[in-house]
């Protein structure tokens, strides 16, 4: 049966591909992978007024991003399931063909209420204490009243009529038996006046065509699942089974928002977050293994995952902790892949020209000073952009606050002629100059080793300072230093 796992990401394209959609889409790519089933992308584009291509490529784009690859779905499509956008299966007919048996079967019906007319009934409805809605107005005309209603221009939406009586009934793998009254859901519109299928009825015809077996999804989509289970009984189709993912917090208990972050899973490739660091935090938002691990290898988590140690309660999203877990995957890959990493990330950034001319051999080396330090990608090009500039740019600051101190100017004069004729250029031979330096001058070791810095990277933060000019070298280092001395002894000075 494994074989048969088939399971979908069926995202609305109207707007960007979000935290809590791309941990859908995560959760159903982790299954797939898991059961070594099929993974179907899907775009519901049925609703014409907010889908847009921008969405759609924002999506795959980001999916891609990501690597959560498809085995179905634009781009690769299986020719006994495509097409897989809806639009394109509603110009081919295909849920024309299933409202037609539905309205032979007297499952469903023409309705010509106006939207006006539908408010008004629900208004009364509640004045009345009764559920809130449509009351079935039309789900007994006869073909005389049809025509007459269409002889005064009303056109008609289509509408599933609901049974009145007893429970709908499903069980769903994270939050366990649902059980909901048939007399609290109306007769749900399942076709639009303009032949456009709604959600509820697109979705059932495409999971059964599709063979979807195991439908994973928001808990926004609950109150939808009791609908769309009467319509593939009404159908004779069989129900798939469905698993419905707790919600996405921000830190302040309010559901996530713009307000909390990023609205778009592209954004954080932007910011220089890796993709296997959003996988691994994005795993974690509703899930946990039993000893509350924190950091997978991709195929642990695809081991490990569950769909039955998924929590009913809402996730919170911490910035913080993916922060710090980005940080963790930056800590632990190897210098020349962080370098590999960062000159991609580059790629897309206002500065790519000026670190497409970076040594990167030279970046190798100086990536592991500040290795430690480094959370983002993004983080790099302030840590380390000073090493390739051969401007230095002085922080006023440090200026102020080192170079125009009584004793840094001498310092460096002193540092220039005498480390022109060391041999040694190691970090712990350049320490040993500086200390025995400041012994001799009788100045204690920062009044050396502050000028030092601020010369050679115009900051006084930075990597550790010995090791840093060592990665400079001795001829830049003192380019460095003797420019800073030019600098402070012009009349008037140029820092």
């Amino acid at each position: 049966m494994e074989n048969n796992f088939r399971i979908r990401f069926a995202p609305s394209p109207t707007g960007y591909l979000h935290i809590g959609g791309v941990r859908t889409a995560l959760f159903n790519w982790l299954l797939a992978k898991q059961k070594k089933g099929t993974f179907i992308l899907r775009i519901e584009d049925t609703d014409e007024a907010r889908s847009t291509d921008e969405s759609v490529g924002a999506i795959i784009d980001g999916m891609n991003w990501l690597g959560l690859t498809w085995d179905e779905g634009p781009g690769k499509e299986n020719p006994k399931y495509a097409p897989y956008y809806q639009m394109q299966r509603k110009e081919l007919g295909i849920y024309q063909k299933y409202i037609d048996i539905l309205l032979a079967e007297g499952k469903a019906y023409p309705c010509y209420c106006t939207q006006e007319e539908v408010e008004k009934m629900r208004q009364d409805a509640t004045a009345s204490k009764r559920p809130p809605k449509y009351n079935g107005a039309c789900s007994c005309l006869s073909a005389e009243q049809r025509k007459e209603k269409e002889a005064q221009g009303r056109t008609a939406v289509i509408r599933f009529k609901m049974p009145q009586e007893g429970r709908v009934e499903f069980e769903d793998i994270v939050r366990g038996h649902m059980s909901f009254e048939n007399s609290l859901l109306d007769d749900f519109v399942i076709m639009k006046a303009n032949g456009v299928p709604t959600y509820n009825f697109a979705c059932v015809i495409d999971d059964h065509l599709m063979e979807i077996s195991h439908v994973v999804r928001g808990d926004d989509h609950l109150s939808n699942t009791p609908r769309q289970v009467h319509l593939f009984k009404a159908l004779g189709w069989e129900v798939p089974v469905f698993a419905h993912l707790s919600m996405i917090l921000g830190p302040d208990g309010a559901r996530l928002s713009k307000r909390h972050g990023h609205t778009s899973v592209l954004e954080y490739e932007t910011e220089g977050y890796l993709p296997e660091a959003m996988i691994n935090y994005l795993s974690l938002l509703g899930w946990a293994t039993e000893d509350s691990q924190n950091l997978f290898k991709l195929d642990e988590l695809i081991s490990k995952f569950s769909l039955e140690r998924c929590s009913k309660s809402p996730a919170t999203f911490d910035p913080q902790k993916l922060v710090w877990m980005n940080g963790e995957y930056v800590r632990s890959m190897a210098a020349a892949e962080l370098v590999k990493r960062f000159f991609a990330w580059a790629e897309k950034t206002p500065t790519k020209d000026k670190i497409a001319l970076w040594n990167r051999s030279l970046m190798e080396k100086v990536i592991t000073l500040e290795h430690e330090k480094t959370k983002l990608l993004k983080d790099v090009y302030g840590l380390i952009d000073f090493f390739f500039s051969e401007n230095v740019e002085y922080v006023p600051e440090a200026v102020a606050k080192v170079l125009k101190t009584p004793t840094a100017l001498e310092v460096l004069k002193e540092s220039a002629t005498r480390l022109v004729s060391i041999d040694d250029f190691s970090a712990e031979a350049l320490e040993k100059f500086a200390r025995d330096l400041a012994i001799e001058k009788g100045l204690k070791n920062g009044q050396i080793f502050h000028p030092l810095r601020v010369s050679v990277s115009g900051r006084t933060q930075g990597p550790s300072l010995f090791h840093m000019m060592e990665v400079l070298g001795s001829q830049e280092t003192l380019r460095r230093i003797n420019v800073c001395i030019e600098k402070l002894t012009a009349n008037p000075p140029l820092i």
